[in-house]
């Protein structure tokens, strides 16, 4: 994910660096499933690299993050008259992520909230029960946190009280304000949520069909798919006599070969290929994994242009 976001190895070398080195292909995943745009991504990315080089000058570990920690780098950064507008942000999502995954300790609580104690359930019953990957609770989550706290503010959930009116004006309120990306996964999180609080009978009707649609009218005159023809004109278009268009050779060929997902080849590396048998292992969602024949003409194009390195 972070090669495909930074051009230059030097580039990529430099973020490399640091304790939190290895969080910023989930991070950066994260974003890009929740619809944010490169540009954006990149931005975080950098703060967050900037962050793990400190951290190292510190000799703090991963462990060792904080608020706290996060406070006293940003106001470093605020002396040297270099922090955005949305690095705070950024650092706390991350923050948010690495608690969630089990790699910062959460903040101590005095007490266990009524509400946080439906989203821990909530979330266990997504991972354990489900197998739903991490990306995708860290998605999840925030959608319901945010809807119970404004559904009941400080109050325990009582979801005997829900109605469709409650359901229908969270998702007015707050689809117009985000991509069209960003607005399905909301639609979809609250989906889940009413489904799982159905299964436990927690409510006494089921509440998953009140949650509006969100109409996506940006991509509706997109085809499904294309014919085979203009997907060989889209082949063709490649600048095959330079190193990028022959790059975008190879992976339009994993693609339209294979029909797997632009983050499932995102995600390949060279342990994945078995040359010898002709297989590649394309990982998809929750850690599942399938082995697929790689085409002939697909072979040569990957070695020529390690595309998986």
């Amino acid at each position: 994910m972070i090669n495909q976001l930074f051009t230059f190895s030097s580039t990529i070398e430099r973020l490399r660096q640091g304790p939190l080195s290895e969080y910023l292909d989930a991070y950066a995943a994260s974003l890009a499933e929740q619809g944010y745009r490169d540009h954006s991504i990149r931005q975080q990315i950098v703060v967050i690299a900037d962050l793990s080089r400190w951290l190292k000058q510190k000799r703090f570990t991963v462990r060792d993050l904080d608020d706290t920690v996060v406070d006293r780098f940003l106001r470093r950064r605020r002396g040297q008259h270099r922090v955005r507008r949305g690095d705070p942000k950024a650092l706390r999502r991350l923050l948010a992520m690495l608690r969630q995954t089990g790699v910062v300790k959460q903040q101590p609580a005095v007490e266990v909230t009524a509400r946080a104690k439906v989203i821990g359930e909530f979330r266990h019953y997504l991972s354990q029960e489900r197998g739903l990957s991490q990306p995708t609770l860290l998605n999840y989550v925030p959608v319901i946190e945010q809807f119970l706290s404004e559904r009941f503010h400080n109050r325990a959930p009582n979801f005997g009280q829900l109605r469709a009116r409650d359901v229908t004006g969270f998702v007015v309120r707050h689809a117009r304000r985000l991509s069209s990306v960003r607005a399905r996964l909301m639609v979809t999180a609250l989906r889940s949520f009413f489904r799982y609080l159905r299964h436990r009978g927690a409510t006494s009707i089921d509440l998953t069909g009140c949650v509006p649609t969100v109409p996506n009218w940006s991509l509706s005159a997109l085809p499904r798919f294309l014919p085979a023809a203009d997907v060989e004109r889209v082949l063709e278009s490649c600048d095959r006599e330079t190193s990028v268009g022959r790059r975008n050779y190879a992976i339009l060929l994993l693609l339209a070969r294979l029909g797997v997902r632009a983050g499932e080849v995102v995600g390949l590396n060279l342990d994945d290929i078995d040359w010898g048998a002709g297989q590649i292992v394309i990982r998809g969602k929750s850690g599942k994994s399938a082995p697929l024949p790689l085409a002939v003409d697909v072979v040569p194009n990957c070695i020529n242009q390690r595309i998986l390195v």
